[in-house]
């Protein structure tokens, strides 16, 4: 039963904070990775920031 309520606790958190973040490509998303280091970057978000928000 643990287990149970332990699971269903971490599928509930993952939902939540997947709501949390803008979807990639919106004008919230482009906003907030100008604001964010570009050091701190991933390949991926730079490379979908230069595709959606500078392109």
């Amino acid at each position: 039963m643990k287990k149970c309520a332990m699971a269903c606790a971490l599928a509930i958190s993952v939902i939540f904070l997947q709501g949390c973040s803008p979807e990639v490509g919106s004008k919230e998303w482009c906003a907030e990775l100008k604001e964010k280091p570009k050091g701190d970057w991933t390949a991926n978000e730079a490379k979908d920031f230069t595709k959606h928000c500078i392109l």
